[in-house]
Order: structure tokens, then C-alpha cells, then sequence
């Protein structure tokens, strides 16, 4: 996990990792990416009259996405975290999309452990990774905090479960500690930059930090201006963000 104050490197870090189409057109993916099922649910623009109410993930849950996703990018002077700009909602939304369902991936067995190349291996689509993730997390901690969960700790001991999951130093029953952090962590990177659209973003918080000019149509007078910063603000696929 990267200290707060070099998070601009590390976002800047993650556009290379996150795919083009998760920056303009949504986080359907997994590592390696896929693309979105035909029969997946439409993307629709948020509305935000009041707080979100998440449709997969059960209270407890989702304290635990917004704890975790609050440590992995937090807010600071540089500009908003992932809690700010809707990073959970993004999740949650994700988990009855196509991703979450793995509905396009090859989810036969047998299913062994292979190096990172080729991509999960694993039998349980990324929603029951979650859920069983999730709480082994929250059971690991109770364990080690006085009956805590994750989400009731202070900062630094959710940074020390979160650094003992992704080197794979906790063990977890149903799910191995690694597969859970790294789709954590990937679908929080995708949430952060993906297109509003899809619940995450919000007001293009993220574009608007680094810079990046989302689904404009239309660079022609740019093109031979290098290193000049881009004047007008990013627009989704929904438009204008502001």
C-alpha cells in the first residue's frame, strides 16, 4: 500500500494498469480485463438526491468496502479519495453487473493455482469473493482486536490488515487473502477513474486531479500544443461534469 503523501504517483502508476475503456467506459474487468457482456445491465448516471443505498452488500459490508476504500485512496490536499468520489458505490454496482457475476468468463474447472499471468483461476465469481472476503476479514479482526471488525479500527491498524492481506500474511477461510485484496484493490483503482456513469468518479473528482479530459469528442486544436494543460473541464459519457 502506498503512504498517503504519494498517492498522486501512485494514481498516475495506476492509469497504466487500469485499461483505456475503464478510464472513458467503465470497470467491468478483472485482471487481465474483459469486456462488457451483451446482456449486462445498461450503464445508467447515478443520481445522488441522497445517500446511496448499496444493493449487494449487506451493512456490515459495506462499512467494510468504505473503511477499506478510504485507506487504499485517501483524500488529501492533492485532491478527493475514494470514498469521496463514490469508489463504493461503484462496487456495489459492479457486483450485479457482468463482472461480478463472471458472466463472461471461463468459470470450469479444474481449478489450480497458476502464476499471476494467466489471469484468476479461482471458482468463485468475484461477488462470492467479495462476500467471503469480506467476512473472514471481519472474523480475523475480531479475533485480533478485541472483537472488533475491520471498519471499527483506527487507520493505521486497517493499513496493517490491508498490507497482511495483500502480501497474503492472513489466512482466510473460503477465499485466499490475495485474490480478495487484489480485486479490491483493482475495482477501487477502477472506480476512482472509470467514467461517473457508472457510480464512481463522481463529479469526475479524479479526471479533474490529473487532468484528464474524459469523453470529449474532439482534440483537433490540441493536437499539436504539447504539454499545454487542457483548458476545459472533462465530460462523461453522461456530459459535462463541471
Amino acid at each position: 500500500m502506498p503512504p498517503d503523501n504519494a498517492r498522486r504517483g501512485f494514481l498516475r502508476s495506476s492509469i497504466a494498469i487500469v485499461p483505456a475503456t475503464a478510464l472513458a467506459a467503465a470497470g467491468h474487468s478483472q485482471p487481465p480485463a474483459t469486456s462488457t457482456a451483451p446482456h449486462a445491465p445498461a450503464a445508467v448516471a447515478p443520481t445522488h438526491a441522497g445517500p446511496y443505498q448499496p444493493a449487494f452488500f449487506h451493512p456490515d459490508e459495506y462499512a467494510f468496502v468504505n473503511a477499506a476504500v478510504a485507506r487504499l485512496i485517501p483524500a488529501d490536499d492533492t485532491g478527493p479519495g475514494g470514498v469521496e468520489t463514490g469508489v463504493p458505490e461503484f462496487i456495489d454496482r459492479q457486483m450485479d453487473a457482468a463482472f461480478g457475476h463472471a458472466a463472461i468468463w471461463y468459470m470450469q474447472g479444474p481449478f489450480v493455482d497458476s502464476p499471476p499471468e494467466f489471469g484468476y483461476q479461482g471458482k468463485l465469481p468475484p461477488r462470492d469473493v467479495y462476500r467471503a472476503g469480506i467476512a473472514a476479514t471481519d472474523g480475523w479482526c475480531r479475533q485480533q482486536f478485541g472483537g472488533k471488525r475491520f471498519a471499527q479500527l483506527d487507520a493505521d491498524q486497517q493499513d496493517e490488515v490491508l498490507r497482511g492481506l495483500e502480501s497474503g500474511k492472513i489466512a482466510l477461510a473460503d477465499v485466499a487473502a490475495k485474490t480478495f485484496f487484489a480485486f479490491l484493490l483493482q475495482n477501487t483503482k477502477e472506480g476512482y477513474l472509470s467514467d461517473p456513469i457508472h457510480g464512481g468518479n463522481r463529479n469526475a473528482g479524479a479526471w479533474k486531479m490529473i487532468g484528464f479530459p474524459g469523453a470529449r469528442a474532439d482534440f483537433a486544436d490540441w493536437v499539436g500544443r504539447p504539454g499545454e494543460r487542457y483548458p476545459l473541464p472533462p465530460v462523461s459519457i453522461a456530459g459535462p461534469q463541471g
